[in-house]
């Protein structure tokens, strides 16, 4: 196994830069993932650790090796793509064993490999069926069994649960989760699903427009998000944004309002009155009626239900919705206008450039 280095990677075509300055650093045996809407560089990053696209400029390490001269094949790495690309006419033996004959590996080890990746993937009772007698999530263990069998320095993942259904998904991240721990391989995961990034990652890399916005551990990118565009991806729900104004300072704390906030007290800080803020609050942190630091009212629209938490969709006085999480079977009705409240340290807060404060 190996750590990964990326040094000032940049990627244009034509006259369209996809990636810019990208700096990052992935120890030996880390678990990484890469999140970010569609079109914001992590697939492009991924190909280029991998060799199938070659960086503008920039360098990539494996381990201590430079590598972008060399072909994919001598990087010493695997890759599972979204599409499983198992060979119909194969069994799933000879569908994990078909890459090694051309790389030189012995058939006595070929058999040991195979042997100990279906055990680690729980595929023993299916060596000898074909792609088609498969189930999705079947057939995308046998692709990652594929890339086990290799024994690869890196494994990257390119949104491999995007085609499994719900269900599946949900088993096969486990699955993920667990063989990374067998293994103590280095990962690197590319995801716009912000569930798996949150579940399985060590640290989480958020990019936007070919530029990484934040990197850290799973709760440090949900609790203390760096800018606006942070705090939007991460969670679900959607955090909530009120836009307000510093409107007094009173020794260390500041009062500050806007037109859809009643009031919320802030520690002062850098800040001035005047200064314009965005405000954000998780859903699970607004409690409908008690007393709190931060207040909004608003009218509820709808009520999902989900079982043990509700989530209230409320109609602000600037004609924006917003959602608060409802525990318990007390919810409140369509049309009822209801005040929501949060204390301080769940609260949020942003500059005008969107920078957290």
């Amino acid at each position: 196994m190996a750590g990964l280095h990326i040094d000032k990677i940049n990627k244009s075509y034509g006259p369209a830069r996809v990636l810019a300055d990208i700096d990052l650093s992935i120890v030996d045996g880390e678990f990484v993932v890469l999140v970010g809407p569609s079109g914001c560089g992590k697939s492009t990053l991924l190909r280029m650790i991998a060799g199938l696209d070659a960086p503008t400029s920039g360098d990539i390490f494996i381990g201590n090796r430079l590598v972008n001269a060399l072909a994919p094949a001598e990087r010493k790495i695997a890759m599972v793509f979204q599409s499983y690309a198992l060979y119909p006419h194969m069994d799933v033996r000879k569908n994990m064993t078909f890459g090694l004959k051309f790389t030189g590996v012995e058939p006595s080890e070929r058999e040991r490999r195979v042997a100990e990746a279906a055990r680690m993937l729980r595929l023993e009772d299916l060596l000898g069926r074909y792609p088609r007698d498969l189930s999705g999530g079947q057939r995308q263990r046998v692709a990652i069994g594929r890339a086990i069998v290799r024994e690869p320095d890196v494994f990257l993942f390119d949104e491999p649960l995007s085609n499994l259904d719900a269900a599946l998904r949900v088993s096969t991240r486990v699955e993920i989760a667990r063989l990374h721990r067998l293994l103590g391989a280095t990962m690197v995961y590319v995801t716009h699903d912000q569930i798996e990034a949150m579940t399985l990652a060590d640290r989480i890399v958020v990019m936007n427009q070919g530029q990484i916005e934040q990197v850290g551990k799973p709760l440090e990118l949900y609790y203390t998000p760096a800018n606006l565009f942070v705090a939007g991806f991460i969670g679900s729900p959607a955090m909530n944004f009120f836009p307000a104004e510093v409107e007094s300072i009173e020794g260390d704390k500041v009062r500050a309002k806007g037109p859809t906030i009643a009031r919320v007290t802030l520690p002062a800080g850098s800040l001035t009155r005047g200064s314009k803020l965005t405000i954000g609050v998780r859903p699970e942190h607004l409690t409908a009626g008690a007393p709190g630091d931060f207040s909004t009212t608003g009218a509820v629209e709808l009520v999902e239900r989900l079982g043990e938490a509700s989530y209230a969709h409320v109609r602000r006085a600037d004609d924006k919705l917003m959602v608060a999480e409802i525990r318990g079977r007390d919810t409140p009705a369509p049309g009822q206008t209801v005040t929501f409240s949060a204390p301080a340290e769940d609260v949020h807060v942003f500059d005008e450039a969107g920078r957290r404060l």
